[in-house]
Formats: C-alpha cells, sequence, structure tokens
C-alpha cells in the first residue's frame, strides 16, 4: 500500500507502532519495522543516552528496515538531557525521529542536518499547523479516543483527521482508536496517509509487557479506560483499575497534583508492565481495547490488516459502486 508517507518515510507499509514508555524497545520496534511497517523505540525508557546507543544496536541486529526513535519532550522537575539523547539518535545514523509533548524545533536543524525526518504527534489542528510551519516531515493526529494524552479539546478521530488532512500539506498519520484493516481503510477514507496504533502493538507476542497486561486488554471492553488529570487540564487517557479510579476520585473531591503524585509516579506504572500487577500503577490503554481480541506477532498483525484493508477496498467499497 503505497502512500505519501511510505514514500516520504522510506517503509512498506502505512503502519507506524508509536514510541510509548516502558513499552517501546528493540524487540518491539523490530518486528513492527520487519513486518513492513515502522517500528519505533521509546528514547526516555532507557535510563541514559549510552543505553539508547545500546537499544539502537539491538534493533539493527534483529532488522535492516528502517525504524524510528521517539522522544517526548515533557515539563519536568528534573528534565531529561534531551540534547544527549539527540545526539545519540543522530550518532547511531538513525533516520526518523518521532517527536511528542513540547515543541520540537530548538532540535530540527540537528536532526535536518543529519538527514533525520521528523514525524510530530499532535492533538489538535492548530498545533498540525504550526509543526508543519517549522519544518517537520510528517504529523500523527492523536483523536480523542487515544491512550496517553489526547489534548484539551476532546475532539474524536472522526472530526480531527479530515480537518487536519484538509489544513495540511505534509503527510498525515491518523492515531487513536485503530486495531485493524477497518481502521486503517477508514483513516485513509478520512484523508490520512497510514495509522499510528499504540495499544494494538502492546498486545502483540513481541511486546516485552507482562502477559497478564495483555491478556486484561483482550478482555478489556472500549469502557474500560479513566480519564485522569481533567482538573489540571493535562488529561491522560489510562486503563481502568483500582488506582486509575481512585485519582479520579481524588481530583473530584478537589484534590492536586500533590495528592496523587504518588499514585501516578512512572516507577509504580512500569510494574505494571514488569510484574504483571494490573493495580500496581497507572498504565496507558486505548478505548480501542474494545476491538482487540487476540495477540498475534506484529508479523501477522501488519500481514492481516494489510490484506483486509485491501479486500475491503476492492471488494465491500468498490462492490457499492458498482
Amino acid at each position: 500500500m503505497k502512500t505519501r508517507f511510505t514514500e516520504t518515510f522510506g517503509v512498506e507499509h502505512p503502519i507506524v507502532q508509536g514510541g510509548m514508555m516502558w513499552v517501546g524497545r528493540a524487540e518491539l520496534a523490530a518486528a513492527v519495522s520487519e513486518a513492513g511497517g515502522l517500528g519505533i523505540i521509546t528514547a526516555l525508557t532507557q535510563p541514559t543516552p549510552d543505553d539508547l546507543r545500546r537499544e539502537i544496536d539491538r534493533a539493527r541486529e534483529l532488522t535492516d528496515k528502517p525504524f524510528g526513535v521517539n522522544v517526548t519532550i515533557l515539563p519536568s522537575i528534573n528534565p531529561p538531557p534531551y540534547q544527549e539523547y539527540a545526539q545519540a539518535i543522530i550518532e547511531s545514523g538513525v533516520k526518523i525521529v518521532e517527536t511528542a509533548g513540547s515543541n520540537p524545533e530548538p532540535f530540527l536543524p540537528y536532526y535536518k542536518e543529519a538527514g533525520i525526518k521528523v514525524l510530530h504527534k499532535c492533538t489538535s489542528v492548530r498545533h498540525a499547523l504550526k509543526a508543519q510551519k517549522i519544518g517537520v516531515d510528517g504529523v500523527s493526529i492523536d483523536g480523542f479516543e487515544c491512550a496517553g494524552h489526547p489534548g484539551e479539546d476532546d475532539v474524536p478521530g472522526l472530526i480531527l483527521i479530515p480537518a487536519a488532512t484538509r489544513a495540511l500539506d505534509i503527510p498525515v498519520i491518523a492515531s487513536g482508536g485503530i486495531a485493524d484493516a477497518r481502521g486503517l481503510v477508514a483513516a485513509l477514507a478520512l484523508g490520512a496517509d497510514g495509522v499510528n496504533m499504540g495499544t494494538r502493538f502492546m498486545c502483540t507476542q513481541e511486546s516485552a509487557i507482562h502477559q497478564t497486561v495483555k491478556e486484561q486488554i483482550v478482555a478489556n471492553s472500549e469502557r474500560a479506560t479513566q480519564l485522569i488529570f481533567r482538573t489540571m487540564h493535562n488529561t491522560a487517557r489510562v486503563a481502568d483499575n483500582e488506582i486509575s479510579r481512585k485519582v479520579v476520585e481524588i481530583e473530584k473531591a478537589g484534590g492536586k497534583f500533590e495528592d496523587v503524585k504518588d499514585l501516578v509516579a512512572g516507577a509504580r506504572g512500569r510494574r505494571v508492565f514488569e510484574d504483571g500487577d494490573l493495580d500496581a500503577g497507572i498504565w496507558s490503554a486505548g478505548q480501542v481495547q474494545g476491538l482487540i481480541d487476540d495477540i498475534p506477532t506484529c508479523g501477522e498483525l501488519v500481514s492481516r490488516m494489510v490484506t483486509e484493508a485491501e479486500a475491503l477496498i476492492q471488494q465491500r467499497l468498490a462492490a457499492m459502486t458498482g
């Protein structure tokens, strides 16, 4: 399936595995890329820039296909050395970077000089237009259904994707609520050049998270998420569990970040993925859980999506115009 995205970023299929904290490791990224999609390593999952260099080397041992690295810049009391992570990416010869969070403009000259293509994650058309203006090569537009941070506008993908593709000249990747061929075909119909999937790729055999978490994603319905940090204007969609319900309850009672910070600590969320304790902390998952009912290999998932998408377009949709 050729689109502007596959041609610009040099991949076979218009399917991206977005960066995910504690999830985007070499095994998963390499498996997605090997299947013809774009796998992405999450830089900040690695404790240091040198660890990231080693992770990139591990991915290269597993595939010779293109893969990217995600760098998410978020407000922090003790910010990571972002410039050093960027340097590690450049020196490792990676040619695709996914940026998210704050404006990536300070880093763009370094990436451009190194011949790196930049895909920036956005949650609104206005942010996507700004990203295009500063010179990114493509944007990933996140609808309200997505896991993680959906922004504060609450606009679902069915509206946001065509609104973005109408306004932008660069390739647009649809993100949020996509798990299968139907989502891929819908995104293409809405004007997107491909899809980004997070929760769906979490639930694959090569994903390094605990099997119990994968089985819970399969068991969950589309209603099994909570929106936390709503009152703090930093909304995050996470899996419904004992901790996320407690955070929402504290917020509704007027609690501030100080009152929930121990509950939402990243180290606790990491334990969910590593130990399989579903109530150890908060963990990201989208409403798309309701569409996931198996744990395939990345190769099986990508192949199935592309084959079924072609059948949908050529048979079901074509028959409607015949």
